[in-house]
C-alpha cells in the first residue's frame, strides 16, 4: 500500500517516518526547511471573494508543487523564487501554536472562525513529522474557537479524533481540494500531491467517521478539467461530501509564467488551446484579472457556462450544505486561568 524511497531507508532511531502512497512518491528534489520567526500567526483579509476573515498558515511554500498555485508570488517577498523555490524551500512557523494561543488571549479577540490555511497546504508532507497544524488545532479546541481546514493531503485522516472534538465543542468543517478525476492530468499539473482517487477516499473516510466534509473544486482550468467537473461532484457526493465550492484558475504575478512553462512541458499539444480558453474567461486578451468578484469566477460566456454547470449539479446532488461561516454565533471561550494558588476547598 505504501511506497518507500529505497535510496534512503528509514532511520531506526526515529519514531516517525514519512511515507507516500504508491504513485505519489517523495519529491525528486532536495527539500529545505527555513524557520520563520514571525511575531503573529493570524492573517486578516477583507476580500469579498473569501468566506473567512482570519487564516493561519503554519507553512509557506508547498511540496505538492502544483503548477497553478496562486500563492507562488508570496515566496518573492522572502527573496525566493515563485517556481522551484516555492516547491522545495518550505518556510516553517514552529512557534505557530504559541502565537495562536497569544492571539486568543488578547481581549480584542472575539472568537472568529480561523481557516487553516488561506495560502499553502497546512497538511503537506512535513506536517506528518512537525505536527504544527495539529497543535494549532489543539489550541482551537482548548479555546473552543471555530476552525476550518482545506487540504489536498491524505494526512488529514491522522487527526480525525481532533476534528470530531472540534465539531462537538466548537464548530469545524474540512474541505478536500480536488480539481481532477483523471489521474494522468492531475499528475501532470500537481505532480507531488495525492492522486484524485486517494482524495475521494479521504472524503469517504472522513464522512464515515462523522467529520463534516466538503469538496473544493479548485482550480477549474478552462480547456483542461472543466469537462470533469460534473463527474467530480458526483463522485464527491457518492463519497459523502455535503458541500461544494469552486474557483476558476487564478494566475497572479509570476504564476502565469510558471503555469505556462509547465503546461507546455506536460501538455505540449494542448497548451495553446488551454491558454486560449483561459483568456476567454478573462476578457479575451489576458490570462488573469485580479478584480474582486471576478478573479475567482471569470467573465464571459465560457466562464458563465462553468458557473451554471457547477450550480445546477450542486443543486441536483444536494451539495449545497452550509460550511462553517463567520456569521454564526461563536463558541469561543477562554479556558480558566492557571494559577499556583491552592484551593481552600
Amino acid at each position: 500500500m505504501k511506497a518507500r524511497n529505497a535510496d534512503n531507508p528509514h532511520n531506526r532511531f526515529r519514531s516517525i517516518a514519512l511515507e507516500y502512497d504508491e504513485g505519489d512518491g517523495p519529491p525528486p528534489a532536495q527539500v529545505t526547511l527555513i524557520d520563520d520567526h514571525a511575531r503573529s500567526i493570524l492573517s486578516e483579509n477583507d476580500s469579498p471573494d473569501l468566506g473567512f476573515r482570519f487564516s493561519a498558515n503554519p507553512y509557506r511554500g508547498c511540496l505538492h508543487a502544483c503548477a497553478y498555485c496562486y500563492a507562488r508570488p508570496s515566496h518573492e517577498y522572502l527573496d525566493l523564487g515563485a517556481g522551484t523555490d516555492f516547491d522545495t524551500k518550505i518556510v516553517v512557523k514552529r512557534e505557530a501554536p504559541a502565537l495562536l494561543r497569544a492571539a486568543f488571549d488578547k481581549p480584542s479577540w472575539q472568537g472568529d472562525l480561523v481557516m487553516f490555511s488561506g495560502v499553502t497546504d497546512c497538511y503537506q508532507a512535513i506536517e506528518q513529522e512537525l505536527e504544527i497544524t495539529r497543535r494549532c488545532l489543539e489550541v482551537c479546541l482548548e479555546y473552543r474557537n471555530p476552525a476550518s481546514v482545506i487540504s489536498k493531503s491524505a494526512l488529514v485522516e491522522r487527526d480525525i479524533d481532533l476534528f470530531l472534538a472540534l465539531g462537538e465543542q466548537a464548530r469545524f468543517h474540512l474541505s478536500v481540494s480536488l480539481a481532477f478525476t483523471d489521474h494522468t492530468l492531475a499528475r501532470a499539473l500537481e505532480p507531488w500531491a495525492p492522486s484524485p482517487a486517494r482524495r475521494f477516499k479521504v472524503i469517504e473516510t472522513l464522512a464515515k467517521a462523522g467529520v463534516p466534509v466538503g469538496v473544493m473544486c479548485a482550480p477549474i482550468i478552462p480547456g483542461v478539467n472543466d469537462n470533469q467537473l460534473v463527474k467530480l461532484l458526483e463522485r464527491a457526493a457518492e463519497a459523502g461530501a455535503t458541500s461544494a465550492g469552486w474557483v476558476l484558475l487564478r494566475l497572479p504575478g509570476a504564476v502565469k509564467q510558471v503555469f505556462e512553462e509547465r503546461v507546455r512541458v506536460a501538455l505540449p499539444l494542448a497548451a495553446d488551446n488551454i491558454l486560449h480558453r483561459i483568456r476567454e474567461t478573462r476578457g479575451g486578451e489576458q490570462l488573469y484579472d485580479a478584480k474582486f468578484h471576478t478573479r475567482g469566477r471569470g467573465q464571459g460566456p465560457y466562464a458563465d457556462m462553468i458557473g451554471t454547470m457547477f450550480e445546477t449539479t450542486v443543486k441536483r446532488l444536494g451539495l449545497d450544505g452550509r460550511d462553517v461561516a463567520d456569521d454564526q454565533p461563536t463558541t469561543f471561550r477562554r479556558p480558566p486561568a492557571k494559577t499556583n494558588q491552592l484551593s481552600l476547598f
